[in-house]
């Protein structure tokens, strides 16, 4: 037997397969905290902001996720989703808030709370999905506290880092979204939240972002632990 290309298809398979848990680790590590995926950044733009409730509280299932607005929001549109109630809370403003068109609002929508109608177990994820109107504010990070209530306990995730943190040694992050800059006119489609009002717009929940690149990332590994293991095969069958 070739024993010098043997050990070499042996490192190799080694190192494919050392790499597969490691993507492997990394999947689950971007999908153990509540996110936010945006489908657009663009400043003074429409977006849709998807958040990701992928685990309950220590084994215990979700029955409650109340999401903070940032300051720089006066509105959210919440998109209706069957295993969950949803409620806007609004605050009085200290001062009356002059908007794009001229007028003047005097109270925000500051949360928007969702309500399993049954809790979600523990194992299993689902989506939120809201609708705003992003700020002409390019370079901003707008943070999104979400307390998410189990059947027992509760996690808040609402950890902001500071100046030269890294986010990563965040225990509990909050969802956040940087607004980038504007790429030419917005869309409205048939979402409108520049102002507090009620009802919501039914849109399409897509996870995206992290996880998508992080299951890509791992298929990629296993990809190349079977090519390895193909080289191995080859090898021996060719010194026989």
């Amino acid at each position: 037997m070739n024993t010098p290309f043997l050990r070499r298809a042996l490192q190799t398979s080694a190192a494919t397969g050392g790499a597969a848990v490691l993507l492997l680790a990394a999947a689950g590590g971007a999908a153990a905290h509540v996110g936010v995926t945006p489908d657009k950044t663009s400043a003074n733009s429409y977006a849709l902001l998807t958040f990701a409730i992928p685990h309950g509280c220590d084994g215990s299932g979700t029955t409650k996720v109340a999401i903070t607005l940032p300051a720089e929001l006066n509105d959210a549109q919440p998109t209706v989703n069957p295993n969950w109630t949803v409620e806007k809370v609004t605050e009085q403003l200290a001062e009356p808030r002059k908007l794009a068109d001229g007028t003047a609002i005097t109270k925000r929508t500051s949360q928007i709370v969702y309500t399993a109608r049954s809790p979600l177990e523990h194992q299993f994820r689902d989506t939120l999905v809201l609708s705003v109107k992003l700020p002409d504010a390019a370079g901003t990070t707008l943070y999104f506290p979400t307390l998410q209530t189990c059947e027992a306990g509760q996690t808040d995730w609402s950890d902001i880092a500071k100046e030269g943190q890294d986010v990563h040694s965040l225990q509990a992050p909050a969802p956040s979204v940087t607004v980038t800059e504007a790429t030419g006119a917005a869309g409205h489609g048939t979402e409108h939240a520049a102002s507090v009002s009620d009802g919501g717009a039914v849109a399409s929940a897509d996870d995206g972002g992290a996880d998508a690149r992080s299951w890509a990332g791992l298929a990629a590994g296993a990809g190349g632990l079977v090519l390895g293991g193909t080289a191995l095969a080859r090898s021996a069958a060719r010194s026989k």
